[in-house]
């Protein structure tokens, strides 16, 4: 999706609860930017402490639960280490969506419609909360202590008494269950996927809710559970769940709906007697006593506007931008603070992504050949500013990232499969083309040639023809946002040496999310964002039952056999080094098949805001963290 979202970051929202890639794309965090994906969104795993409360047997029972090892924060932990326990609240905080279609719907949970900024993120709360300086841990929330055997093949939740709704009403495990079966029988498809091996759910009593899995092994599902958004049953038993709507639902969270105008405008109201504001993983955080997002359709508009004092925090996405617009009085005057903070999440894989679906794409050579034709060299210094770097894995800026040739115990995984595998696989470390920035590609245009010529394609009239079928080679790229006609257009120009046609279509968001949803297009640009701890999402990513699930996360229709089995043994890997080794062999795979061409990346929040924001000494590892910062309102009421 490429609308982009000047809103909240967190670094595990690609496996929340909400079905990232279409809707909630729209209610996503802040550097939800243009195609580059929640390029901090996700997150991940690894851990360290120990479980606190008992042991007894083969049943473990804590504060927290980690995917591996044990978790950072002890039982009785008082705040997280990067936040400012101290921090004052107060004061209204302006933000901005960049959206061609606006957001007609206050029902982030079902297909239709397009859900408005923030409702994933402020109005409902979660079983657990992650922890963002850590791979994966998840700590109590609505559940204030998590119980779970060795083999992880069921959880217990035991909810915490003080949990309530907004409107006093007490939040308990029949609201779980109810919550659990709405959204795998009437929400987005996406969760019935998602959560497809959970066998059973039910209220053990009044604070318990057990959740019974297909098999042991998935150590990842204990935690993703956690993540489940808690619905009201007394509230939805009574609304239909499967509309959109504009009446603003009842939440749990730390903020209330005050104000909605359709398509323009949100208003969120902290909640001053939110039942959760004391608890340790909520201390220092949601310190606005109000957030309002405004909606533009143009990004020059926008950034003009926060120049101007329209708004005041604005993630930035476009280079272009970042290394010429942010000048003026407001800069001069010290008003506006313009900050590149380092992450350390996986930046994951942007790149144009083809429909393997469709004719020709069905072609991995094919798929090779178009690569050649993507100059990011002179892309990168030409329209860049040499800000960015390639792509060549989908878990860049991790460990997970292969490189090299396969050994070892990662050659063992690939072994069997070696004669269903590209034979580059085990002999050639994957490297995107490469050219040398001065615009001039012959040598890789010959390598495409070659490639089109070995899968059947000769030129006819300086057109690319299909021996087979007689049919010319043509496509249309789909885009959402104008700012990456520019990426685009050399592209198409040097495909059209080759004797492709391909056009160029740009969408509103509402026709753009219906094409995705219904994977009615050629090529798109996208970011698959990745987290430390890859696991169930692969599944979505990759796997082939997922090929025809509408308005699914699986936009190139990977159908592979030998993929279908390396997500399976990433989602089971039992410890740290063989998730790494695992996760490493299937993006071998997935480079080698050519499902993408890739683009580029960038290892840090490039973010501009008024000088009356404050933020904690320690920045979270793997988030911006914005909602542990706070305002000074002497400084901000002279600011206006």
């Amino acid at each position: 999706m490429n609308t982009t979202l000047f809103v909240r970051s967190n670094t595990h929202t690609a496996r929340r609860w909400a079905p990232l890639p279409l809707t909630q794309l729209l209610s996503s965090p802040v550097l939800l930017s243009s195609p580059v994906l929640w390029a901090i969104a996700i997150f991940a795993a690894i851990i360290f402490s120990t479980p606190i409360s008992a042991d007894t047997g083969d049943t473990n029972q804590s504060h927290a639960i980690a995917m591996h090892g044990q978790p950072k924060y002890p039982a009785g932990f008082k705040h997280f280490d990067y936040v400012n326990p101290n921090a004052p609240k107060g004061g209204a905080i302006k933000l901005a969506v960049n959206s061609s279609g606006g957001f007609d719907s206050l029902n982030p949970f079902i297909f239709k419609g397009v859900p408005a900024a923030g409702m994933g993120n402020y109005l409902y709360e979660t079983l657990t909360k992650h922890s963002e300086d850590e791979a994966f841990t998840e700590y109590g929330l609505i559940a204030d202590s998590i119980e779970w055997p060795e083999d992880r093949s069921w959880v217990i939740y035991h909810i915490n008494p003080n949990a309530r709704f907004h409107d006093g009403h007490a939040i308990d495990a029949e609201d779980v269950v109810y919550t659990f079966e709405l959204l795998t029988t009437k929400g987005h498809p996406f969760y019935a996927s998602y959560y497809k091996d959970i066998k059973k759910v039910e209220a053990i009593s009044k604070d318990k809710v057990k959740f019974s899995f297909e098999k042991g092994g998935n150590r990842e599902l204990t935690l993703i559970v956690g993540q489940l958004p808690v619905l009201p049953k007394h509230y939805w038993q009574t609304h239909d769940f499967s509309k959109t709507t504009l009446e603003p639902p009842l939440g749990s969270g730390p903020y209330k709906i005050s104000k909605v105008d359709p398509g323009h405008s949100i208003t969120y109201q902290r909640v001053n007697h939110y039942w959760g504001k004391e608890l340790n993983v909520n201390v220092g955080r949601y310190n606005y006593d109000q957030i309002h997002f405004d909606y533009y359709r143009d990004n020059t508009i926008s950034l003009e506007a926060f120049k101007a004092g329209e708004y005041d925090f604005r993630a930035e996405n476009t280079s272009r931008n970042w290394a010429t617009a942010y000048t003026g009085p407001a800069f001069d005057k010290g008003l506006i603070v313009k900050e590149s903070i380092r992450h350390y999440n996986p930046t994951g894989m942007q790149g144009f992504v083809m429909n393997s679906r469709r004719w020709p794409f069905t072609d991995a050579k094919v798929r090779h050949a178009l690569s050649y034709a993507f100059d990011f060299e002179w892309t990168n210094k030409q329209l860049f500013y040499s800000a960015y770097t390639r792509n060549n894995s989908y878990f860049t800026n991790s460990e997970l990232a292969s490189s090299g040739i396969p050994k070892g115990d990662e050659l063992k995984i690939l072994e069997p499969f070696r004669s269903q595998l590209p034979p580059e696989v085990f002999s050639t470390e994957y490297q995107p083309p490469k050219t040398d920035g001065s615009g001039r590609i012959r040598s890789n245009l010959r390598k495409a040639t070659k490639l089109l010529k070995e899968a059947g394609w000769k030129l006819e009239d300086k057109k690319l023809v299909e021996i087979k079928s007689g049919k010319a080679f043509e496509f249309t790229i789909l885009l959402v946002t104008p700012d990456f006609q520019r990426v685009v257009l050399p592209f198409t120009k040097n495909l059209k040496k080759l004797g492709i046609k391909a056009d160029i279509r740009l969408m509103d968001t509402q026709q753009y999310i219906n094409q995705l949803r219904g994977y009615d297009f050629d090529m798109v640009i996208h970011t698959y964002g990745q987290s430390s701890s890859p696991g169930n999402e692969q599944h979505s990513f990759w796997h082939s039952s997922t090929v025809n699930t509408p308005a699914g996360r699986n936009l190139a229709g990977v159908n592979n056999p030998v993929i279908n089995e390396l997500v399976k043994l990433v989602i089971s890997a039992p410890d740290r080094q063989t998730l790494v080794t695992r996760t490493r062999a299937l993006d071998r795979v997935l480079l080698w098949n050519h499902y993408v061409i890739p683009q580029h990346h960038i290892q840090s929040f490039r973010v501009a805001y008024r000088s009356y924001f404050s933020k904690p000494a320690v920045a979270p590892r793997y988030a911006l963290g914005f909602d542990n910062w706070w305002i000074n309102p002497d400084k901000q009421a002279a600011d206006r």
